[in-house]
């Protein structure tokens, strides 16, 4: 015997039905959120934010949010400093630190699904931690194979009685290595011995460029200095992640020196630092890509709410040097074949500069 539902009970259940849909629909994940996120750190911060030497040691923290609902949210978490040479004795104001989360603390949180989180923190001043997190969005512009990460607006509610009050200030989170690994279908490769060449030529010219067109020279795949490597386990397929872009002429750290070996003067001064490739062919296909990415990159600055109008300014002035250089072969060539130069410091490979 069919029964016909009254049409008010009808739709009730099919709106029922399709509930998780719609909730899950509405709901980016952590790193699909473009929004800033406003958060609270408390506990003992002092003691955290001085452990800068030896085995880092766990703090028992809280994080605090307010939710879509306007509900505070509070989290349970460990956390510890993290890093070498921001982590140093009197080079940053903040160290960066390590979010470990509980699993079951984060369910039906915005922090569901994730686990041990970076959190980049501001060294010298809000100025510089923002334009490191946009040297990240520009490379998501030209590759997936790239970390995701989210701002921050970080407030500080310190328990130990001597400290003092401090203002919000900007952060950002890293996304975690093997969930970038796991979103394109990779996974990380820890402990073989890797040469530039034998990763994926076109990917590797990806990463070579963007390193090159944000002035960064403090990386290097032998060593994995700042550059994490994954594989497709299906063909081998190598590629190199960039990541901790701090030393980039394009960030512009008060800090930021390039490694002596390399001879150069500012980190400011950009210097190709891929392998030796004569035949400038091979670079054409990068070439139009950063060529036909170029609004969406600049597009990245002007349209952050967060951004000093005169470091926009500043920052297109600084990436339009890059364009000028990829529209002119003859000095495009100079650039990208100073690694064939047996006399220039092309084949220094970078271990990590002095701490």
């Amino acid at each position: 015997m069919n029964l016909k539902l009254p049409n008010w009970l009808s739709i009730f259940l099919l709106a029922l039905s399709l509930m998780p849909f719609f909730t899950n629909a509405q709901t980016p994940s952590l790193f699909d959120d473009e929004s800033l996120l406003e958060i609270t750190l408390s506990g003992d911060l002092t003691s955290l934010f001085k452990d800068r030497e030896g085995e880092p040691q766990n703090f028992d923290i809280q994080l605090m949010y307010v939710d879509s609902e306007q509900q505070p949210v509070t989290i349970s978490l460990k956390s510890k400093t993290r890093g070498k040479f921001r982590r140093s004795i009197g080079q940053c104001e903040y160290p960066p630190i390590l979010l470990n989360f509980a699993k079951g603390s984060v369910k039906n949180t915005v922090f569901q699904n994730q686990d041990k989180l970076k959190l980049v923190m501001p060294c010298k001043g809000d100025k510089y931690v923002l334009n490191e997190y946009y040297a990240y969005k520009i490379y998501n512009q030209i590759s997936g194979y790239s970390f995701k990460v989210k701002l921050l607006k970080v407030n500080l509610q310190d328990s130990n009685p001597k400290a003092k009050q401090k203002d919000p200030f900007y952060a950002f989170l890293i996304e975690e290595e093997d969930v970038m690994a796991e979103r394109n279908n990779m996974v990380p490769v820890k402990e073989e011995l890797i040469r530039p060449e034998d990763l994926n030529p076109p990917e590797f010219l990806n990463m070579a460029i963007f390193q090159y067109m944000i002035a960064n020279t403090d990386w290097s795949v032998q060593y994995r200095q700042n550059i994490k490597l994954v594989k497709d386990p299906g063909t081998g397929r190598l590629l190199g992640v960039p990541y901790d872009f701090d030393h980039a002429g394009i960030v512009g750290a008060p800090y930021a020196k390039p490694a002596e070996q390399l001879e150069m003067v500012s980190v400011r001064e950009r210097r190709y630092r891929g392998y030796c490739i004569e035949d400038m062919e091979v670079f054409n296909e990068v070439f139009e890509l950063y060529k036909s990415k170029k609004e969406d990159i600049y597009s990245v600055y002007t349209s952050s709410p967060y951004l000093d109008p005169k470091n926009v300014k500043a920052t297109l002035k600084y990436l339009d040097e890059f364009y000028k250089t990829l529209s002119q072969p003859k000095y495009a060539k100079v650039e990208m074949q100073y690694p064939c130069l047996e006399e220039g410091t092309g084949n220094v490979v970078i271990r990590g500069l002095k701490k």
